[in-house]
């Protein structure tokens, strides 16, 4: 079984006007749509339709949280979150002239006792979980080493940790002791690591040669519509992704992080893993749903993914 954790998540509300953002005025919406939100949530739903057998889990709190919840049942994915005091958080999204405006609410903030509780509850869903992904922010209240503690703690099991996080949290994690199996940073955050400005891919492709990650596996960086640089063990790799009409890109971060997951669960060797992967990304993007891809377009997205091996 695959276990996501999301720490942060929020109801995702969308808000699609027909016209202008009007300032300072009443501005009525065409279409709404409301969905359990976060990065790890969005890599449960990917998981889910690849027909891996997955858990999610996290904090919630209030009556957003219970809608979270609700939402994880219907679509049959199992759950497990600790009951805080404070409410889960909303994000709303207004969707305006081919843009798109976001309001982000902080999120609750989680206490000692919380905090020791999901630890806790985290060593023991471990007995039946043979991978982890990590995915996002921290809401207040909890230590910047929270992942550190997460990864430690699943290296004693030894199970796989998968991170998605941002750019402070992530060196936290790379600099600790103990390593996560895969780091997936876009380019920007693998430059904020170096404190440097790359002018292209040879730039990133240099500094993953670096010893900064010599123990992590795995480090994906992802390009956006140019794909992938991918470190594997001692091996690295350009990855070109096919051009496609992209409906919603959203999310597709969290479907390659999800591709991984189900990549190495299912054992996959390193360059099939790698097409089944960044596959997820590109349907992700073909879809207007966030955390979808369609089962049917797999097969041809991996066969024009174009794989080379560099040094």
């Amino acid at each position: 079984m695959i276990l996501t954790v999301t720490l942060n998540p929020s109801v995702d509300i969308s808000y699609k006007l027909n016209g202008t953002l009007n300032l300072d005025d009443v501005n009525r919406v065409s279409e709404i749509n409301k969905t359990a939100g976060g990065k790890g949530l969005n890599v449960s739903r990917v998981l889910k339709q690849l027909k891996n057998e997955v858990k999610a889990t996290g904090f919630l709190g209030g009556h957003l949280g219970e809608f979270i919840a609700e939402e994880l049942s219907v679509r049959d994915i199992r759950h497990d979150f600790v009951r805080i005091k404070q409410d889960t958080r909303n994000c709303i999204s207004i969707l305006h002239e081919g843009m798109q405006t976001e309001i982000l609410e902080k999120g609750p903030m989680i206490n000692s006792g919380e905090a020791v509780q999901f630890l806790n509850q985290f060593a023991i869903q471990l007995k039946e979980i043979d991978v982890v992904t990590l995915s996002g922010s921290l809401p207040a209240g909890l230590r910047g080493d929270f992942y550190n503690q997460l990864i430690t703690i699943a290296r004693k099991f030894r199970i796989p940790v998968l991170l998605d996080t941002k750019e402070d949290l992530l060196e936290k994690a790379i600099r600790h002791t103990t390593k996560p199996f895969l780091i997936k940073p876009n380019a920007k955050e693998v430059a904020g690591l170096f404190h440097k400005d790359f002018q292209n891919q040879e730039d990133i492709l240099a500094n993953l040669q670096s010893e900064y990650f010599s123990q992590i596996p795995w480090v994906v960086v992802t390009l956006g519509a140019d794909g992938a640089i991918i470190k594997c063990k001692e091996k690295f790799y350009k990855a070109e992704i096919p051009l496609v009409e992209a409906i919603n890109p959203v999310g597709s971060g969290d479907a390659v992080l999800a591709g991984f997951a189900s990549a190495f669960h299912k054992g996959m060797k390193d360059e099939e893993a790698i097409r089944y992967s960044l596959a997820m990304g590109v349907s992700n993007a073909m879809e207007e749903q966030t955390g979808c891809v369609q089962l049917s377009d797999i097969s041809d997205l991996m066969e024009r993914i174009r794989i080379t091996s560099v040094k």
